[in-house]
């Protein structure tokens, strides 16, 4: 679910970059001993999707209401509750997500960075994707507009006319 909403979100039009994260983020399935598709990746992408999202309130079992950049540690307490082990794998994939968000939508924008985007998605990958992009690239954005289902990924629900 949170991987196709940064898909048609934050990635929409940016195949490339989402390739780049989905590579990135398997990276650390050595070092977890997960499966690549296991925990690790879904925790990672759970993770970037609610800093993304920081305003989204989310409800967890009926029970209690939180903002969206709580669900990652939300669910890292159910998955300890459920299997009484620390969930290792969890906690790698909130890290990986961590870094990836930090040095792609935080680092970019402090003065001392110059603006430098640490992970940017190499120009080798970006034109293997060239032909198969969904669209024109769209910048980077939060995905909020299209939280409630008012407007769609990419398009701007506040048309500025006449500016």
């Amino acid at each position: 679910r949170y991987s196709r909403m940064l898909e048609e979100g934050s990635f929409r039009g940016r195949t490339a970059d989402y390739f780049w994260l989905l590579f990135l983020s398997s990276l650390l399935s050595p070092l977890s001993n997960m499966p690549f598709l296991g925990s690790p990746l879904a925790f990672t992408l759970v993770y970037i999707w609610s800093r993304r999202n920081p305003f989204i309130r989310l409800n967890f079992v009926g029970l209690f209401v939180f903002s969206a950049p709580f669900l990652p540690w939300v669910l890292l307490g159910f998955s300890l509750l459920l299997n009484n082990v620390f969930p290792t794998g969890d906690m790698m994939g909130i890290a990986v997500g961590h870094v990836y968000y930090f040095f792609e939508d935080v680092w970019p924008n402090e003065r001392n960075s110059g603006g430098r985007r640490w992970l940017k998605t190499p120009q080798i990958i970006v034109r293997m994707f060239e032909g198969i992009q969904d669209g024109p690239h769209i910048p980077p954005q939060d995905d909020l507009a299209f939280a409630d289902g008012l407007a769609e990924p990419g398009v701007d629900p506040v048309p500025n006319e006449g500016v």
